[in-house]
């Protein structure tokens, strides 16, 4: 029991914090207990996450009905897409650690302002986007490895995605503002919401359009998302409120969202092209390892996207914190969220090695498919507790606007170790797609070791946003 005016209070308990955590808006994040503030972000932000890694999931298994082409057409498409995620949570990243640092200093116009400004540079970036792409899909494919005839199946799907990648970013980039000014429960609920209509739609438009409509129902289904997002930030009930007069270009906040975001940009293309690199040598081994592997991945993400959710908390406090002059709160909070994100990813780690066939074989039916799939999968999750702790330390140097640490931890461990190093074990000591699959798990602990050192040097919370 607690007191409040000397009189008893009850303890609340777990389901009482959960609906707490589902219905607030915007909480202070610079006073009060540490881990309940790591709870009422993490849990929004996780389920956030969970239905991205449903749609992930569930996309695949319908795609994978149109047989292992359409699989790979969406593979490869969207290893190329990444480049486009990275671009949008470059801008995303900026966007909160900008919001979340105003949020603290109690300015809510600074932090409206804020999101403003990078709404129009997302749309700038986008359109330039979505033309290149509409025209060079196919090129896209090719330059991918793609069989003639993947690129002829997959062209029209991948014309579709990256003429639509507006909604992609948009999506991306409000949930950054509204994570940034506490709003985590607004951001949960137009990604569940976008996932849902996607989830409705794409059997639908799959059997009516083929792959086609796997591309439709995506870029509805996130379109439905971001008009919600703009609703609430219009609506005037969210901390984030905008104004016209809050998207009059604004110099000095521009150039620091794209000092950030261009690190921040920098940090997931590094990392978003590595990826593409590792395709890339998968491919060398035939479309079946390529759908294989592509299943894995969506298998994998099903549960890094909850423990990214977890760590994305870390961010929001780290920049609330540091903007009301706590920087030692702000370390704090990175520790227990590391310290959860790490349990969970054990638990998980523990499922993937021991049910491997089990995940494997509720996407697919096919034997020369699912021994990479399986092998792919069992590998890489032994890393998964480093995974975890590593998601936490990137994040919170990124929430403190620190773009820079993780950018150049990224060039180190993916461009100059991890590809060479994938090429010497899969070609070069002919460990085929196991090679690749070694690469990315010592890559990956490599970089979380690397992180959590310079984490504890400290320099990040001298950063000026």
């Amino acid at each position: 029991m607690t007191t409040v005016n000397n009189q008893p209070t009850p303890k609340k308990g777990f389901f009482t914090y959960f609906r707490e955590a589902l219905n607030s808006e915007h909480q202070d994040f610079t006073q009060g207990s540490i881990r309940k503030a790591v709870f009422m972000l993490a849990i929004p932000m996780i389920l956030e996450m969970c239905m991205e890694s449903v749609f992930a999931v569930v996309d695949i298994f319908f795609v994978f009905k149109l047989g292992p082409d359409a699989v790979t057409s969406v593979g490869l498409t969207e290893s190329f897409l990444t480049l486009i995620y990275s671009i949008a949570i470059g801008l995303s990243m900026a966007a909160t650690a900008m919001v979340a640092r105003r949020t603290g200093e109690k300015n809510p116009d600074g932090a409206a302002r804020a999101g403003a400004q990078a709404m129009m540079v997302t749309l700038v970036l986008s359109l330039v986007i979505a033309i290149a792409g509409v025209i060079f899909a196919g090129n896209i494919l090719q330059l991918m490895g793609a069989s003639q005839q993947v690129i002829d199946m997959g062209t029209p799907y991948a014309r579709i995605i990256l003429g639509g990648n507006m909604v992609i970013m948009l999506l991306y980039l409000i949930n950054g503002i509204f994570r940034g000014a506490g709003d985590a429960a607004i951001a949960m609920r137009s990604l569940w919401l976008a996932n849902l209509c996607n989830i409705i739609l794409c059997p639908i438009l799959i059997h009516f359009f083929g792959l086609q409509g796997a591309a439709i129902a995506t870029t509805t289904g996130r379109g439905i998302g971001v008009l919600y997002q703009l609703y609430r930030l219009n609506n005037g009930k969210s901390v984030i409120h905008l104004r016209l007069a809050h998207f009059k270009p604004d110099f000095t906040i521009i150039r620091s969202l794209l000092n950030i975001a261009s690190t921040g940009t920098l940090q997931f293309l590094i990392g978003s092209a590595s990826w593409i690199a590792m395709t890339r040598i998968v491919a060398d081994f035939g479309s079946n390892a390529v759908a294989g592997y592509t299943i894995a991945f969506r298998l994998l993400i099903f549960f890094i996207m909850p423990a990214w959710g977890m760590s994305n908390a870390a961010a929001t406090l780290v920049g609330q914190n540091l903007g009301a002059q706590q920087p030692d709160r702000a370390e704090q909070s990175v520790w227990k969220t590391a310290r959860y994100n790490a349990i969970f990813m054990a638990f998980v780690s523990v499922l993937f090695v021991g049910g491997a066939e089990f995940f494997v074989g509720l996407i697919s039916n096919k034997p020369e498919v699912n021994e990479t799939a399986v092998t792919a999968l069992r590998i890489i999750s032994m890393g998964y507790i480093f995974y975890g702790v590593g998601m936490v330390m990137i994040n919170a140097f990124n929430g403190a606007g620190d773009s820079r640490t993780p950018t150049w931890i990224n060039l180190f461990w993916f461009w100059i170790f991890q590809i060479p190093f994938a090429i010497l074990l899969s070609k070069y000591l002919n460990m085929g797609t196991m090679g690749v699959f070694l690469a990315i798990v010592i890559t990956e602990t490599c970089i979380t070791i690397t992180s959590v050192i310079l984490f504890r040097r400290g320099k990040w919370k001298l950063v000026k946003v």
